[in-house]
């Protein structure tokens, strides 16, 4: 399956996806972040198509493992918001999770200046606990990096207290 292989049935399937003001992979006022836009990639599945230059290399011409490992992190815990209903009214209406541990295996190096796709999916739905996995493909359709991770509930009173409107979350043009 290539970068650009799609045929879900519903708009709402590729919604983009919420961002926040400052954080580092999806902030939109975050200048030393990653500025990545999310898109609803089905019922559970989330994906970004990434190109990284310089300020994210390791060696000469190949990203950092890191950097990769944060994207990926991220996507695969975006997952869990594209439930199928489109995006929410409230922050308070959205499901946040954070990562409890993560497995991650490089099979490849990513290159920098060329497009790839990072997408994420729900394994298994245990309510206050989630199995996610996901993976970087490359623009040649090769697998690059793969993922798992096990996702935590975050406590209802700190989701409230991210509702702040400095936090900024909601879906930027």
């Amino acid at each position: 399956m290539s970068l650009h292989d799609h045929n879900h049935a519903h708009d709402h399937d590729h919604a983009q996806q919420a961002s926040a003001r400052w954080c580092f992979v999806c902030g939109v006022e975050n200048k030393h972040g990653l500025q990545i836009r999310f898109f609803n990639d089905g019922p559970l599945r989330a994906v970004a198509r990434v190109t990284l230059g310089e300020p994210y290399q390791s060696y000469p011409g190949v990203a950092h493992g890191g950097i990769i490992a944060t994207i990926l992190d991220e996507t695969m815990g975006r997952a869990i918001l594209s439930d199928g209903a489109g995006p929410k009214a409230d922050i308070t209406d959205e499901r946040f999770m954070f990562t409890a541990k993560m497995e991650v295996r490089y099979r490849q190096p990513v290159p920098l200046h060329q497009e790839f796709a990072v997408r994420g999916w729900v394994e298994k739905d245990r309510g206050q606990m989630v199995q996610v996995a996901g993976d970087v493909q490359l623009a040649d359709g090769s697998v690059a990096v793969e993922g798992s991770a096990t996702l935590m509930q975050i406590p209802s009173d700190q989701v409230a207290e991210m509702s702040a409107a400095d936090v900024g979350w909601r879906v930027y043009p």
